[in-house]
Parts: structure tokens; C-alpha cells; sequence
């Protein structure tokens, strides 16, 4: 065994090779500079006193670290940008739908409101000439007194019984345009479900319902019988006559379903389907 084995060793580690010939590269280059630079100049000039500073490598690893930094910010940003752009574009979006659709709701409030409106008209002026006739009619007859008076006692029975029965029930609902219950009805969504309790199928719009059946005149009436006004195949509303000389009929947003006598709004004819 060596004497000296047991020493530890009291050499620096060894440089890396790259780094080696880098430094030595960049001692080189300025010795060589100076050595020219001497070479240049004249004979007896003053030796070259001035030092010059090259870059480190501590100094080369710092502004890799400053860049890559940078860059990694400015990655990140751009993903914030691109995901608040994202989050800009579904608001929009979003925005545009919530837009469309409240318009067609207002669209669709709006036509039922004129449709209304067209019918509350249109029964207004037919009250209006019913009443003149009606007057005129009385005038050279006593049969409507005397049928008004016997109208007095009637009651309804077996199927007519179902339909003024769920007729009367319905008093008090609110009218809306379309409607077919169970708590809000039109004038003919109200008359088909009350002859439904009879077993009876009608079609669905006013002028279908009045254009079914006989037709009777309204000193004739029983309970059961669907009154309208206007024309018989052009009616514009339908009600239910329940006896005594009152009817039970979706009139308007402003009264809903009403329990009315006919001289409240004398109707244009009658017809019977029972």
C-alpha cells in the first residue's frame, strides 16, 4: 500500500470540457487582441493598460432565465386572453337567444291581445244591432214574455244537467285567448269541455260548434243549448244556456267566465245538439 493513500485528495474537481474551452476560447481571443493591438502601435508606446470586461457564464445563465420567464408569462397571458374571449363570446351568445325568445313571447301576447280586441268589437256592434231588433221583435209579440216567465222554472236533466252542471262550476276562471282549462278558457274551449261531460266530442272554434245541430230560436230555449252571436256558420262567440234565462260563457280577459242573463247580451240564435 502507498504511503500516501490514506491522504484525501486536495485537487479541485475537474471542469467540464465545454466549459473549459469556452473560457479558454474567450481568454484567447482577448489575448490575441491585445497582442495585435500591441503589435500595431509603435515602438516605444505605452504598454496597454486598459481592461476590457467579456461576459460571464453566471451573467449568459441569468438573461437565459429572464427569457424563458417571459416567455412562460406571456404564454399564460395569452391562454387568460383566449379564455375571456371564450367567456365574452358565450355571454353574447347567450344574450342573442335570451333576446330572441322574449320577442317572440311578445309577439305571441301581442296578436292574442289584438285578436281580443278584434272580438270585442266585432260582439259590441252585433250587441248593438240585436238590441234594435230585439226591440222591434218584443213590440208585436207576447210569446217572449211568456216564455221568459216559463223559462223562470226550467231545469236542467240528464246529459243537459252534466253540461250546465260543469258550466256553472267554471264561474269565476279567467279568460285567456287559446285557453282549455282547467282554471283559464275562451268561449269555445269552455263549451267543448262542458259537452264533453255529456259524452259529447264538438269541434274546437266558436263557428264549427254553432254550425252543429238544429237550430232553435231563443224563445224556445232549454238548458244544454249553445247560444252564439254573429252568424250561424260565422260565429264569433258561444256560450251555454243553463235555464232561467241565463247563460254561462267565457267573455273577455276583463270579466273571465260569467253567469249572465241574456239581456246583458242578447245573442244572435241558438242550436241544440242534445
Amino acid at each position: 500500500m502507498s504511503h500516501t493513500a490514506h491522504i484525501p485528495s486536495h485537487r479541485k474537481p475537474r471542469r467540464s470540457a465545454s466549459k473549459l474551452a469556452l473560457r479558454a476560447g474567450v481568454a484567447g481571443g482577448v489575448l490575441s487582441t491585445i497582442a495585435v493591438a500591441g503589435a500595431a502601435g509603435p515602438a516605444n508606446a505605452e504598454p496597454v493598460t486598459e481592461t476590457i470586461e467579456m461576459p460571464t457564464l453566471g451573467s449568459l445563465d441569468i438573461d437565459l432565465a429572464s427569457a424563458v420567464s417571459a416567455s412562460a408569462e406571456a404564454s399564460q397571458q395569452e391562454a387568460l386572453d383566449l379564455s375571456l374571449q371564450a367567456q365574452e363570446n358565450a355571454a353574447i351568445e347567450k344574450a342573442a337567444k335570451d333576446a330572441k325568445k322574449a320577442k317572440a313571447e311578445a309577439d305571441r301576447k301581442a296578436e292574442a291581445e289584438k285578436a281580443e280586441k278584434a272580438r270585442a268589437e266585432a260582439r259590441e256592434r252585433a250587441s248593438r244591432t240585436q238590441a234594435r231588433t230585439s226591440l222591434s221583435a218584443s213590440s208585436s209579440s207576447d210569446s217572449g214574455s211568456s216564455s221568459s216567465a216559463d223559462s223562470s222554472s226550467q231545469v236542467a236533466t240528464g246529459s243537459a244537467a252534466a253540461i250546465v252542471a260543469f258550466a256553472r262550476a267554471q264561474v269565476g276562471d279567467a279568460y285567456i285567448s287559446g285557453g282549455t282549462g282547467p282554471n283559464s278558457w275562451d268561449c269555445s274551449g269552455l263549451v267543448q269541455a262542458a259537452y264533453r261531460q255529456a259524452g259529447v266530442d264538438l269541434p274546437r272554434i266558436s263557428s264549427s260548434q254553432s254550425s252543429m245541430g238544429t237550430s232553435v230560436s231563443l224563445s224556445s230555449l232549454q238548458p244544454g243549448d249553445i247560444l252564439y252571436w254573429g252568424s250561424r256558420s260565422g260565429s264569433y262567440h258561444v256560450a251555454i244556456y243553463v235555464g232561467g234565462g241565463k247563460y254561462v260563457g267565457a267573455q273577455n280577459p276583463s270579466t273571465g267566465v260569467v253567469e249572465r242573463s241574456l239581456d246583458w247580451d242578447m245573442p244572435s240564435g241558438a242550436v241544440r245538439i242534445l
